[in-house]
């Protein structure tokens, strides 16, 4: 791997495992979430940028990309590209339901010492005793977990997508992503590693912050069992993130949601 792809992917990680006070914010954006009729495509597009859904920053890399099938199954994305300042692909709905794109990644990243120099490794947790050696001393690892996600519904909306790995950080939703509407409240949960996510704050922002002054953020806490609600005031694009941190460990999650008008 040459010099200037790692320099790009250490940037896009930097960027990723950043905290909310940071103005960067990654994204997956489909061109449509419901739809009907024959011959049914969407387009996404993927970036990492300072305003919602506008591409003025960082690609999305398309590592880790995997799309669901409302049956269960993975989907190969159409025309996959990686730009200056997007990724995109193409995905054709070719069952009912509800479909799942998302770009699931884990790292480990280490930093010890060697006979009085430092040094770093990053990789899978599979690799980490076999390539970072045993005498290693001051060892100290952090494990990294990241989930964006977006979901597109043809016909009728379906659940089988919605179920959990158990990996990191999900959402649980008991309303459906695609059946989000302006002036209605939507009920989700969080799990960490598939158990209730208790205690974690959720931002959601909506889109079109490039022409606003107030972000109209809106700031909600998970409770005991991991549940919480976002009352929709408005029809748009929202951004929705949450991050469970602590020694050693990260987990975030992050999705794109449409909320229609009534």
């Amino acid at each position: 791997m040459n010099n200037s792809k790692l320099t790009a992917m250490a940037a896009s990680m930097m960027l990723l495992f950043s905290n909310s006070m940071y103005a960067h914010r990654a994204w997956i954006l489909p061109s449509a979430t419901v739809l009907s009729g024959a011959d049914k495509w969407v387009t996404v597009d993927a970036a990492i940028s300072n305003d919602l859904f506008y591409f003025e920053h960082h690609p999305m890399r398309l590592e880790g990309l995997i799309v669901y099938a409302p049956d269960g199954s993975t989907v190969k994305p159409e025309s996959p590209n990686t730009g200056k300042y997007r990724s995109t692909f193409d995905v054709q709905l070719t069952q009912q339901g509800t479909y799942k794109m998302a770009i699931a990644t884990q790292s480990v990243f280490a930093t010890y010492e060697l006979n009085g120099d430092v040094k770093r490794w990053r990789g899978a947790e599979a690799n980490l005793k076999t390539e970072v050696p045993a005498n290693a001393q001051k060892l100290q690892v952090n494990r990294m977990t990241q989930r964006i996600e977006s979901f597109v519904t043809a016909g009728k909306p379906t659940r089988t997508v919605l179920t959990p790995s158990n990996k990191g950080l999900e959402l649980w939703p008991e309303t459906h992503p695609n059946d989000l509407a302006a002036g209605e409240t939507a009920k989700f949960a969080l799990l960490l590693d598939g158990k209730p996510a208790a205690g974690v704050a959720v931002t959601v922002v909506p889109g079109g912050n490039r022409y606003r002054d107030n972000l109209k953020e809106v700031h909600v806490k998970t409770d005991a069992a991991g549940k919480f609600s976002i009352p929709f005031a408005e029809p748009g694009m929202y951004w929705l993130n949450a991050t469970v941190a602590s020694e050693g460990s990260r987990s975030s999650y992050i999705a794109t949601l449409e909320v229609l008008p009534q």
